[in-house]
């Protein structure tokens, strides 16, 4: 009985973060209601309340959940490129810019926030912790295992450097994803390796 009650709550949670995708992709993060999310997602508004509490959980479950997403795409490029250090930095910088271009909740987030309306924003440039941390705890040991002649202080400032600065772009890009992922790869391998590889 305990695991068809999880199985339910799971799908309720998937059911209520893909209509608020939806929503926030359609009319972004700042005039949604949990009203609408529920009337969406097709539950009560009690339930959506039961289950997240607040709109700022739904909008962290939002996060996390694309958050997860790029990490395993992140991951599929770094393993194709695992023998190098720059070209496999530079495909998982590329996949994760292009991803941001191409992803209609990303997209409507940063528009939105260009015009100054929009604070789901907030989770990658000031409520940074679980986009951050996340990312950074997943990438250090990826490259403890896949780079392991990397010294832990040279591959924890590359994993940092590689992050802030693929957020930074994310948020105010200033070139077309490949290039700058291939300008991110190169000072991620130069942190890495000072002395050349």
């Amino acid at each position: 009985m305990t695991r068809f009650r999880e199985s339910v709550r799971s799908l309720l949670r998937e059911q209520v973060l893909d209509a608020a995708y939806r929503l926030v992709a359609a009319e972004g993060w700042s005039g949604l209601r949990m009203t609408s999310i529920a009337r969406a997602a097709g539950i009560s508004r009690q339930t959506l309340y039961n289950e997240f509490g607040a709109k700022e959980a739904i909008g962290n479950a939002l996060v996390q959940r694309e958050l997860e997403g790029f990490l395993i795409g992140i991951e599929r490029e770094l393993d194709a490129h695992r023998g190098a250090l720059e070209e496999a930095a530079a495909a998982g910088v590329g996949y994760t810019l292009q991803q941001t271009v191409d992803n209609p909740l990303i997209k409507s987030v940063l528009v939105a926030a260009r015009g100054g309306e929009d604070d789901l924003l907030a989770y990658l440039t000031t409520r940074t912790e679980p986009v951050f941390g996340t990312a950074m705890a997943m990438l250090d040991a990826y490259a403890t295992e896949a780079w392991p002649d990397v010294d832990a202080e040279s591959r924890g400032l590359a994993v940092e450097t590689v992050v802030r600065l693929t957020v930074s772009h994310i948020v105010q890009p200033v070139a077309p994803p490949a290039e700058t992922a291939a300008r991110i790869a190169r000072i991620t391998a130069r942190i890495a390796y000072p002395g050349g590889t």
